[in-house]
């Protein structure tokens, strides 16, 4: 009786303990409910629910004319949700064989292998099963046809995840200068990385579930918010000419076995650059690419045609004048008992000023230059630093070499042949880039401008910013020495360096050849060189100029004149034939009406004929010499023109004899080719005359 008392006591007690036991669960719910639960429900909620990027469209890049020279595509991720509840056992078995097919069709696979992932993930439940990580919008709408896929995302477990890839139609033209962005190693090249805040977008969201085996899906609901695409920029490239540049620069490259080029085109006016195409060597294939940026990147020395530059100082100081002259004897000199030579003597070896930079006479130019400035060379460095030469340009592009002009006060590194080596383009250092905005700026009546690689920014098709030319250097000398530079740089395609690759040329180029040695290890070398020409067209009113630079070219010739020159000559050649603009430069603007040597006898003439036909004559001629006859609603007018004397006349559309006969009356020296009226004109109308200046007369029937 007592054993019993004592087993019911402990039986009670147990049920004593679990009684409690319960209540204390039950109450530690009532208190998770009542106090920590919406703490708790938010907590699950983030570890299940999360937001994501969604990643905005990057910016388009466009040539001129509107071409996509960058631009982002679509790219998607394509996963199914093998074990959705929608896609029943009967329903996959049926059409897993010709699923597996089509996927394996689109992406170029194995059948088999995607069958067997296809079984394993509907037998592991995965409701993520990737397909392909990379596919294209057309391979997107293939899926869509495929069995079970064409059910939709819900009904067929598609699921498609957008992204974009950074795409060149173009390929490999203008490549560096489009340029790429790498955020993760902070490269920023060419236009996407100068404008890469312009272009970058702002990326969205997108609220994404966790499902199992770690996997995220999305939800569509109103917690996504959508992302804003980058702007569009508008470039300065043309893409026909830009073709023309590399194809003719890889010609030349190949041809000669050079290591590598650049080659840049530049509307005068306004600094647009229209072509630039850089090409180097990569032997790891054998190939020419656009890995660098030489035209923009590389300081170089510039040799001979740095010479524009030395002339342009000494004739705006003063120091002499074209007609002077001076001996350049066998083509040889000394300075400090350093050599410097000719590559061959010219004329009987007293030359001119013109003719030594015609034929770019390192003995004649450095003479001349040495001669002038050798008691104050800093007067001579003074007048490059006020070309804007010693300054970088100022291009949006990253990566811009900066130019190397010594100065005499920096006595370490000033030599007793500082003076003489740099007149012709040695001991010193530009860009080629920097070397046509020089050339350029002489085009332009001394006008520096910047070149300009945008012209506007675009939302959506609309401009929201258009930019404008910026000038460096409002006249970098003044106009009778720009007048002369032009007349020297229209007589190296004349009669000097560059006469054999532009004789027969349909229409005028300026320009001036350089070969320069490149210095390797510090020493010069008769091996290793820099081809180059650079100048503009057409010469009479310059539209574009352009710069070639073949560097380290072995396979025989290396003078800038049959290595660079070619290059300039098929651009231009291009140009000029598909050019409106130019084609219209070159047709007399005065072809219908042009000025006449006044006669009584043929004014009595014209009158009798135009009164025969009952038409008004009105003369106002007034007794002038030169006399312009238009035809009016009524008749006839005759108006006097009046030739100061100090400015070339436009004697387009003129008869030779009268042409002759006013030109040579204003003091110059007046040549003429060709039969008819008066084609083209070498000196542009409305430049200053220098007597005893010679102009060239191209004459055609019309």
């Amino acid at each position: 009786m007592e054993s019993r008392k004592d087993i019911l006591w402990r039986v009670y007690l147990v049920y004593f303990g679990i009684l409690v036991f319960g209540l204390a669960i039950i109450g530690k719910i009532a208190y998770i409910q009542i106090y920590e639960g919406e703490s708790l429900k938010a907590k699950a909620q983030t570890q299940e629910l999360r937001a994501f990027n969604l990643e905005a469209n990057r910016g388009n890049i466009l040539a001129e004319d509107g071409s996509l020279l960058a631009t982002s595509v679509p790219i998607f991720e394509i996963r199914m949700d093998v074990a959705s509840n929608h896609i029943s056992e009967t329903l996959f078995k049926e059409n897993l064989d010709s699923l597996a097919l089509g996927i394996a069709l689109i992406f170029d696979g194995s059948k088999r292998q995607i069958k067997t992932k296809l079984q394993r993930a509907r037998k592991s439940g995965n409701r993520y099963f990737l397909i392909h990580r990379k596919a294209t919008y057309s391979q997107l709408k293939a899926l869509r046809k495929l069995p079970i896929l064409r059910r939709g995302k819900y009904r067929g477990g598609l699921i498609a995840i957008q992204k974009t890839k950074r795409v060149m139609p173009f390929m490999e033209l203008a490549a560096r200068t489009i340029g790429y962005e790498n955020r993760t190693e902070n490269l920023f090249v060419g236009l996407e990385g100068a404008y890469s805040e312009v272009l970058t977008g702002t990326d969205g969201k997108q609220v994404m579930r966790r499902i199992n085996h770690g996997d995220w899906i999305p939800i569509h609901d109103e917690n996504e918010m959508d992302p804003r695409d980058g702007l569009d920029i508008v470039s300065t490239i043309d893409i026909h000419t830009q073709d023309v540049a590399e194809s003719a620069l890889l010609r030349e490259l190949m041809n000669n076995k050079a290591f590598q080029g650049c080659a840049v085109l530049m509307e005068v006016e306004t600094g647009h650059i229209k072509a630039i195409a850089n090409l180097r060597y990569d032997s790891t294939d054998g190939k020419y690419k656009e890995t660098y940026n030489y035209a923009i990147g590389e300081s170089i020395e510039p040799g001979s045609t740095f010479k524009l530059a030395s002339i342009l100082t000494a004739l705006e100081d003063e120091k002499f004048e074209l007609t002077d002259s001076l001996v350049t004897g066998e083509g040889y000199t000394t300075f400090w008992g350093r050599p410097l030579r000719d590559v061959h003597k010219i004329g009987n070896g007293r030359v001119t000023v013109r003719d030594a930079f015609e034929h770019s006479s390192n003995v004649g130019i450095s003479k001349l230059i040495n001669n002038a400035y050798k008691e104050k060379p800093s007067e001579f460095i003074e007048g490059l630093y006020d070309l804007s030469l010693n300054n970088r340009l100022g291009v949006e592009i990253k990566g811009e070499g900066r130019p190397y002009i010594k100065h005499p006060s920096k006595r370490k590194s000033w030599y007793g042949t500082s003076l003489p080596w740099m007149s012709i383009g040695y001991e010193l250092q530009i860009t080629p880039l920097q070397t046509l905005s020089l050339y350029n700026a002489v085009a332009n009546e001394g006008r520096m401008v910047k070149p300009m690689f945008i012209t506007e920014i675009r939302e959506g098709g609309i401009s929201i910013e258009t930019f404008e030319t910026t000038v460096i250097n409002k006249q970098i000398v003044s106009d009778q020495t720009i007048d002369s530079a032009r007349s020297l740089l229209e007589g190296v395609v004349e009669r000097g360096t560059a006469r054999r690759v532009f004789k027969g040329c349909p229409y005028k180029v300026a320009g001036k050849t350089g070969t320069a040695q490149i210095a390797v290890g510090g020493q010069y070398n008769k091996t290793n060189y820099n081809a180059t020409f650079v100048g503009y067209f057409p010469a009479e009113n310059p539209k574009y100029s352009c710069i070639v630079v073949i560097n380290n070219p072995s396979g025989g010739k290396y003078y800038g004149g049959s290595v660079a020159a070619p290059v300039f000559k098929e651009i231009a050649d291009k140009i000029y034939s598909t050019s409106l603009v130019l084609g219209e430069e070159t047709v007399p603007t005065e072809a219908v009406d042009p000025p006449v040597l006044k006669h009584p006898a043929v004014y009595d003439d014209i009158k009798d004929v135009y009164v025969g036909l009952n038409q008004v004559v009105k003369d106002q001629s007034t007794g002038e010499e030169w006399v312009r006859i238009k035809k009016t609603q009524h008749g006839l007018a005759m108006e006097a023109k009046v030739y100061d004397g100090l400015k070339v006349p436009n004697v387009k559309g003129m008869k030779a004899r009268d042409a002759v006969y006013l030109l040579e009356n204003m003091g110059l020296r007046a040549s003429i080719s060709g039969r008819g009226y008066v084609r083209t004109q070498s000196l542009k109308a409305g430049s200053n005359i220098h007597k005893g200046q010679k102009i060239n007369l191209q004459l055609s029937m019309y």
